[in-house]
């Protein structure tokens, strides 16, 4: 083995010998190691490297190697709980408890991304769909997008996407990591009744000035971590903004035309537009001393639209603006009371503001304002202790407190302002809980769990179970058996919209007991994960249903009234993921069945219908390679469409009489590249910079993704068909530099 960095090498060695490292990036930054080509055992290599870079190395269960300096090895336990390391590529991992661990600054290429969007990695992984191609609007194992819980530095977020849901809104490089839960949820997490993602930006004192700033084709960015007092003090911060209002690239115009289509904007011809965002975030790290950590935290995404459209012939102007802003603040003290006890303490707020305006004028004279808002003020404080009996045996408990108060309003002014629909609730939450894990090599891993809350508005009470079973039952196969109950009173409804911009048209709300209650979801799952000579299988199978959803019908759907319905979900699927590495290719599959059936009050007979989230078959497939500091990966992904309902022509406009999506869109496929390449300007020089290029869509299929309907705000209006395609070929560059 000729001299080559210490990341790379352990990439042979694990090709070689069929084991796993697991490590922090920042730890084995700029080895360089040279080992002469000669017949070793494993621990003979492992001797070696210690020997050139006094890093320690400890092999756990046969196969997996932890990487850490000698005078910090506190992330041992944790890493203990990984069963599947580069679960699709380096730097995911699935943990014995079910989760996904992401580490976005380890990851390798993904195809179709040169950079790793937090919520596009996640779009990869089984049971997990894009029916309508955005990083925001994932469906998890059947579930809506708004019962995806996402969480930054402990802060509830609930603006999804930039760009209407086209880019992630949390930078990735200022993500350090993120735990993805779609099955045996820890009681610790409530309030949606899918998945959550927990996204955390870095706790680490670090004492050299490190920086970043890079660019692509839609935005540029800037990343910083700096000291301020030695080993007490820390910061990091970044920003990140789009440049569309000065230059508007070609990836920008794809992603414009895929958000703007079926719009006036779209059809428009008036270029000075406004359309851009920006999001930042600062943390402040403070360790006193061994026992006691704190850091402060808070964040800001905003997104703005503005634009005007004339009407030559009826000499109207048409004005939309909109301002989409989602802030969060977070404390958070971590208190080291013994070696085997430990307690986390956190307060957060969060504010959500959705303003829309359609203003019409007509010379120069308004002559209507429609007016949409939605606002939520979110906070909350919690405690947990985490108790470390022994080696074998750990308990969690702990309290949480939310206040959450949601509003929504829809006003329409002519001579007169009207109010079309309002709503403004209060929920206060009380909630304890607790974790117990049990581990026995011999027989198996329990973790069983509780959660009870109490809503205290609307009187109240739920009580969560939860449970995790792990078995080894061979020597590379092991069991995987979850259950859990989960509770959700906050969700978004659809409203129908007079403007034809058509974008953001989901609001948020509180359950309030009455026509909105409290959805309820069951999950149970089951499956097997097996491991051997650099193969991996893992297939899992889950029963889903939820109670209590709510559905807006409207009168093309129901002529008696459009009013909201309430129903239940039941989901069954099957999740299957297949990888095989050899000579530095990484190749993997991935395949999903699911059968989602809704059924509602007063629509359809009351019988049973294909749910929107039913992608039946969903499968993808990837190819990379990683030679030294350059990569690239290949995919393709096929899906079936979304079910839809049918219309025909009939005298009086479009009829439904086929029921409710009894017809499904064609079937959706795409291939995906990306390459990146990492290098340095000198040999001495610290400045590394990557670059990357990834086309999305490369053989420019058009993909029928969605067919919707929009009218019927008055009795008199006709109803028109909305047709929505995919992105079409869509390369991005992308540049970075490190220091």
């Amino acid at each position: 083995m000729n001299s080559r960095s210490l990341d790379n090498a352990f990439d042979k060695i694990e090709d070689v010998y069929d084991v796993r490292f697991s490590y922090q990036d920042d730890i084995i930054n700029d080895f360089k190691i040279t080992l002469k080509r000669e017949q070793r055992t494993l621990n003979q290599v492992l001797f070696e490297l210690q020997l050139q870079t006094k890093l320690t190395f400890e092999i756990i269960g046969q196969r997996y190697i932890v990487v850490y300096k000698l005078k910090n090895n506190t992330n041992i336990e944790k890493l203990d709980r990984i069963v599947i390391t580069s679960y699709l590529t380096k730097g995911i991992s699935k943990n014995k408890n079910g989760s996904y661990q992401l580490i976005p600054s380890s990851l390798g290429v993904l195809p179709g991304l040169t950079e790793p969007d937090v919520l596009e990695s996640i779009q990869l992984l089984p049971g997990v769909v894009s029916p309508n191609e955005t990083a925001s609007g994932f469906l998890v194992r059947g579930g809506k997008m708004d019962q995806n819980r996402l969480v930054w530095d402990g802060i509830n977020m609930y603006h999804k996407g930039h760009l209407f849901g086209m880019i992630s809104p949390f930078n990735p490089n200022a993500t350090k990591n993120i735990t993805f839960i779609n099955k045996g949820t820890h009681p610790r997490y409530g309030e949606r009744a899918s998945s959550v993602i927990s996204m955390t930006t870095t706790t680490k004192i670090e004492n050299k000035f490190k920086a970043q700033l890079g660019f692509n084709g839609i935005n540029g960015d800037a990343y910083i971590e700096a000291p301020i007092i030695k080993d007490k003090l820390a910061i990091q911060a970044s920003v990140r903004s789009s440049y569309t209002n000065t230059y508007q690239s070609y990836t920008f115009e794809k992603l414009a035309d895929k958000v703007f289509e079926s719009t006036k904007i779209k059809n428009g011809d008036n270029p000075d537009n406004s359309f851009d965002f920006l999001d930042y975030n600062i943390k402040l790290n403070y360790k006193p001393n061994a026992q006691n950590n704190f850091y402060a935290s808070a964040i800001s995404i905003d997104n703005q639209l503005d634009y005007t459209v004339s009407d030559t012939e009826s000499k109207e102007t048409f004005n939309d603006r909109m301002s989409i802003k989602n802030s969060g603040y977070g404390l958070g003290w971590t208190k080291l009371w013994s070696a085997n006890l430990k307690q986390h303490t956190a307060a957060y707020f969060s504010e959500y503001k959705l303003n829309y305006n359609f203003i019409t004028s007509e010379g120069g004279e308004q002559t209507s304002d429609f007016e949409k808002r939605n606002v939520i003020f979110d906070s909350g404080i919690s405690s947990e202790i985490d108790w470390e009996i022994n080696s074998n045996n750990r308990a969690t408990f702990g309290y949480q407190y939310v206040l959450k108060d949601v509003g929504y309003a829809f006003l329409n002014t002519t001579n007169l302002a009207f109010i079309l629909d309002e709503d403004k609730t209060v929920v206060q939450t009380h909630s304890v809980y607790g974790n117990y894990d049990y581990k026995n090599p011999k027989l198996f891993d329990i973790t069983v769990g509780a959660r009870a809350t109490y809503f205290k508005e609307l009187e109240a009470f739920r009580f969560e179970p939860r449970l995790l079973l792990y078995k080894n039952l061979f020597k590379n196969v092991k069991l995987q058996i979850s259950a859990e109950i989960k509770n959700q009173i906050i969700s978004e409804i659809d409203e129908t919209i007079i403007s034809d911009l058509s974008l953001e048209n989901r609001v948020w709300r509180l359950a309030n007991g009455n026509e909105f209650p409290i959805i309820n979801s069951k999950q149970v799952s089951a499956g097997f994960i097996y491991t051997t000579n650099g193969w991996t299988i893992d297939i899992d199978n889950y029963y889903k249903t939820l109670d209590r959803i709510t559905a807006l019908s409207l009168g093309f759907l129901n002529p008696e009234n459009s009013r909201f319905n309430l129903g239940e979900q039941n989901i069954y699927g099957v999740d299957l993921f297949l990888k095989k590495r050899f000579n530095g290719f990484n190749t993997w599959v991935s395949y999903s069945f699911n059968n989602s059936k809704s059924k509602f009050d007063a629509l359809n007979g009351n019988n049973y219908f294909n749910s929107r989230s039913n992608v039946r078959h969903a499968f993808s497939t990837s190819l990379s390679y990683k030679l030294s500091n350059f990569q690239i990966a290949l995919g393709w992904r096929w899906q079936t469409g979304k079910p839809y309902t049918e219309s025909v022509a009939g005298e009086d406009g479009l009829e439904f009489n086929s029921g409710i999506n009894t017809k499904r869109l064609p079937d959706y496929h795409r291939l995906d590249f990306s390459s990146t390449y990492k290098f340095k300007f000198s040999k001495t020089s610290k400045l590394r910079a990557k670059v990357g290029l990834s086309i999305r869509n490369v053989y420019n299929k058009t993909n029928f993704i969605s067919r919707e309907y929009r009218g019927n705000n008055n009795f008199n209006g006709d109803i028109e068909t909305i047709d929505k395609f995919s992105l079409g070929f869509t390369p991005n560059l992308m540049f970075r530099l490190y220091w």
